[in-house]
Parts: structure tokens; C-alpha cells; sequence
């Protein structure tokens, strides 16, 4: 053989190792999961369970205000007597947890296969295509602020968020017919349910306990929370709107341009065959007439949870019948909603149990005292653009808007106390972190929503994380704008 022969043998032969290798770290990385949501909040249980042994037990003393709520009187923190949690109780606070969060979780039960029903309807489907009738051209660019702006009301008020999915197909199809591509149809979708969360004036799931557990008037502050709102979707909109524009100009600039669509793209002839008949018009007459009842109700009287569930479920069942469904099938549908959200449901209750620990060891003034100490020297608009931070990191671990509500606002409300700024403004970077990162995290819906629409998961990301950071810019600078509006 000859010398030059064996030398290429050589490399041969270490180009094939170093294949092996990369192909056996490519195996293990794909070989890793995420746990599952429930694994971290039990996760989250243990520790703090241990670490009411490890930290000393602690209170504020607290002061009602005029209104009545009890709120923590800064420098007051001081030592109490130690009350670990033992193994038995630890295990236990995840039954306490379900029975103390019982009014949320079922509250969620009933609003979300309530909603389900209106969604299953199709009139929304209908409406799509009457609007692309109308709209001609370049005209029909005005599509995509539009139904951004629909989808943020309706998950801005009546919470509509994983219910809107479905949805992400028709809006795929939608934007390859206009001659756009699919990162378009999934944004309208993504970005209308994520910043209406974000943006949210009176979603019940999140501002709504949030507020509860803060001891802030319901549906306070909402003037200020809807020109934030009207303000990210502004900003969104020009976003997706140059994109698509470039797209329509140059298809080959798409992130997704060769890749396979035709089990989703939809011709103009398809578009136009979705009814929007007296029914669908009905459907949405209950929907609009009962987010007006519903704001009456929490503004005017009082409505709590089971108030506000009713009128969801009297919704559905009104929407059931417009469409001419018997009570089998409506059942069936409600069946189905409840099996959705099961596990968000049960995410609650078990979220629930991590405050039942902390409160059992007396460690929550604590923990409060022990974040107050790096925020307290800090102005008031920078320590509300840390909690903004925090919580969007917070959304990474738990994807539930209502878990880290119970999770993370018994710490933060007593917070902002602390650092001098108004509760309404630790709720505002509550809901900031809790919403739009949900369309990000691979915990949350991120992996899901690219599933529907058949766009792989980092071409997603390559789009969508330049638009993230410029709406976290955009949230910092309203949370930090909302000091002045809501002094503490």
C-alpha cells in the first residue's frame, strides 16, 4: 500500500470517529426532557419544606389601610418561632393545597369547557372568511392588526388562550392564500393570546386573582393596562406586518421558504366556502353580550368566581343551542373541555400547595424580607423592571398564568410594599412575565403551537426572539412608566 494510501486510511478512519461521536451527542441531547410541570412543582414542594428547616422562621407586622386590606409595614420584620415541615405534612400540602385552591381550579373547570363550546361553534371561522370577501389585494395586510387585536380582547377579557389553537390552521391557510407563509398565520394566533395575557384588563385567571391575592379592587387600573395593551399590539403588528410585506414581495426571504405546507394551505376558493350564517352572528352576540354582563357584575356587583363561572357556563350552553347541538353533544363537548384542562387544573391546586408550606413554616415574611434586601436600595421604576424579570423567568418553570399567581403574588404584592412602588404595579410585571413568554418557553405552549402549524420549533425561535426582546423592551418601559401613574 502505498504511503499516501495509508495516510488517507487514516483520516478516513478519524473523520468516521469524530462523525460517531457528534452523532452519539446528538443522540443524548435529543434524549433529554424537560420534567413534567408536576415533577417541578413537587420539586418546588420539597424544597420548601427543607428550607423551612434551614431559614428562620420570621413575620412583618401588618396594618390594615383605609380600604381594609392588610398590607406589611416596612422595617418591621423580626424572628419567630421555628415550625419546620416534616415529610408527612410535606406530602399532605399537596392535598391542602387542591382544597384550598378548590374555588379556582373549578372555576377554571367550568369557564374553560364553557368557552370551548363558543370556540367549537365556528363562528369565528365564519367571520374570517366574510372579512377576506370583503378585503381585496393589499388591503387584506389590514388582516393581520385586526385579528391580533380580536384575539388579544378575547384573551384579554374572557381568557381565551389554549381554546384559540385550533384556530392556528385556518390562520396558516389563511396566510399562504394572501401569499405570506406560515410564521404569519401562527404569529396572529401566538401573539394575540400571549399580549393579551400580557395585556390583560379583566382576564379572571390572571389580573383577576392576581388582584385578589393582592387586595386590589377587581378591574382596578385598567385604564392604564389597556393603552399597554393597545401599545404591544401596536408594536407587534408593525412587526408582523414588514415581515409579511417582505415575504409577499420576495417569498424566498421566508424562515420557513421550502418547506412543506400543503396539509394546511388553503386556496381563496376554501377560504370562501366558511359559512357565517344567522347562527354563527348569534354566537357571537352571547359572546359580546356576556363579557358585558360580566364586567357589570365584577364592577357593579361584586361577582366572585362562581358568579363570573355561571355566566360562562349559561354562555356555552346559549351558544350550544343557537347552533341546534342536543344536550348529548353538548355534554360531550364540555367532557372534552374538562379533559383539556385537567392538567392545568390540578397544576393549580398543587402550585397552591407550595404557599401551604411556606405559610405552615412561617418562612413567606422571609423569603419576602430576603428579595427586599437588593430591591430596597434600588429607585422604584428599576425594582419594577427586576420583578418583570423575574417573573418572565418565573413563566420558564411554571407555565400556568393562575399557578404562578399563587405562586409568586403572596410574595411579590408584600414586595412592593417594601421597595415603595404600587401593588398594581408588581401585578402589571406579573402579568407582562406570565403572558407573551408562554409563546417562548419550550415549557409552555411554544412547542405546541409550531406542532400545529408544522413549523419547526428554532425557526420559530430565529423569528419570534427579536420580536420577544423588543416587547420585554417595550414592558420594561411601561412597568417602569406605571410608578408614576400608581404611586405606592
Amino acid at each position: 500500500m502505498q504511503p499516501g494510501a495509508v495516510f488517507m486510511g487514516n483520516i478516513s478512519s478519524q473523520e468516521k470517529r469524530i462523525k460517531c461521536r457528534l452523532e452519539y451527542n446528538n443522540m443524548e441531547k435529543k434524549k433529554f426532557h424537560l420534567p413534567h410541570i408536576y415533577v417541578l412543582l413537587v420539586t418546588f414542594i420539597i424544597v420548601c419544606a427543607v428550607a423551612t428547616w434551614v431559614l428562620p422562621a420570621g413575620e412583618f407586622d401588618r396594618e390594615a389601610n383605609a380600604s381594609g386590606t392588610e398590607l406589611v409595614v416596612p422595617g418591621t420584620y423580626h424572628e419567630v418561632e421555628q415550625s419546620p415541615v416534616g415529610p408527612f405534612e410535606t406530602v399532605k400540602s399537596i392535598y391542602e393545597g387542591m382544597v384550598a385552591g378548590a374555588d379556582v381550579v373549578f372555576f377554571v373547570f367550568v369557564a374553560y369547557a364553557s368557552i370551548g363550546l363558543i370556540i367549537a361553534s365556528g363562528a369565528f371561522n365564519g367571520l374570517v372568511a366574510w372579512m377576506l370577501k370583503i378585503l381585496k389585494g393589499n388591503a387584506r395586510v389590514i388582516i393581520i392588526p385586526i385579528f391580533i387585536t380580536l384575539i388579544g380582547a378575547a384573551s384579554s377579557s374572557i381568557a381565551v388562550f389554549e381554546e384559540m389553537f385550533p384556530f392556528i390552521p385556518i390562520f396558516v391557510g389563511i396566510a399562504i392564500a394572501m401569499g405570506y407563509d406560515a410564521i404569519v398565520g401562527l404569529s396572529i394566533v401566538a401573539l394575540g393570546t400571549g399580549l393579551g395575557y400580557s395585556g390583560s384588563i379583566m382576564n379572571p385567571f390572571t389580573v383577576g386573582m392576581a388582584q385578589e391575592i393582592a387586595g386590589v379592587p377587581q378591574l382596578s387600573g385598567s385604564g392604564y393596562r389597556l393603552i399597554c395593551h393597545l401599545v404591544m399590539i401596536a408594536v407587534a403588528s408593525v412587526f408582523v406586518i414588514r415581515y409579511a410585506l417582505k415575504i409577499q414581495k420576495d417569498p424566498t426571504k421566508s424562515l420557513v421558504y421550502g418547506d412543506d405546507f400543503s396539509r394546511l394551505a388553503m386556496s381563496e376558493d376554501d377560504v370562501h366556502k366558511h359559512p357565517f350564517g344567522i347562527r354563527e352572528k348569534g354566537v357571537l352576540a352571547v359572546l359580546v353580550a356576556g363579557i358585558v354582563v360580566i364586567v357589570w357584575g365584577v364592577k357593579a356587583q361584586g361577582w366572585g368566581f362562581g358568579d363570573i363561572a355561571t355566566t360562562f357556563l349559561i354562555m356555552g350552553v346559549i351558544s350550544s343551542f343557537i347552533m341546534g347541538w342536543g344536550p348529548n353533544t353538548i355534554a360531550e363537548k364540555m367532557a372534552n373541555g374538562f379533559k383539556d384542562i385537567a392538567v392545568a387544573c390540578l397544576m393549580i391546586g398543587i402550585a397552591r400547595g407550595i404557599l401551604v408550606i411556606l405559610q405552615s413554616g412561617h418562612i413567606i415574611d422571609t423569603v419576602v424580607y430576603g428579595l427586599s434586601i437588593p430591591l430596597t436600595n434600588l429607585p422604584g421604576w428599576l425594582s419594577s423592571i427586576a420583578m418583570l424579570i423575574v417573573q418572565t423567568l418565573i413563566n420558564f418553570l411554571i407555565p400556568s398564568g393562575s399557578g404562578q399567581a399563587v405562586t409568586s403574588m403572596p410574595i411579590m404584592a408584600p414586595l412592593a410594599d417594601l421597595v415603595g412602588i404600587s401593588r398594581q404595579t408588581s401585578i402589571l410585571a406579573f402579568q407582562f412575565g406570565d403572558g407573551l413568554s408562554n409563546v417562548l418557553w419550550p415549557t409552555a405552549s411554544a412547542p405546541i403551537i409550531c406542532g400545529i402549524a408544522g413549523i419547526k420549533i428554532e425557526k420559530w425561535w430565529k423569528w419570534f426572539v427579536p420580536l420577544f426582546l423588543l416587547l420585554l423592551l417595550t414592558q420594561a418601559v411601561l412597568v417602569a412608566i406605571s410608578t408614576i401613574v400608581w404611586p405606592a
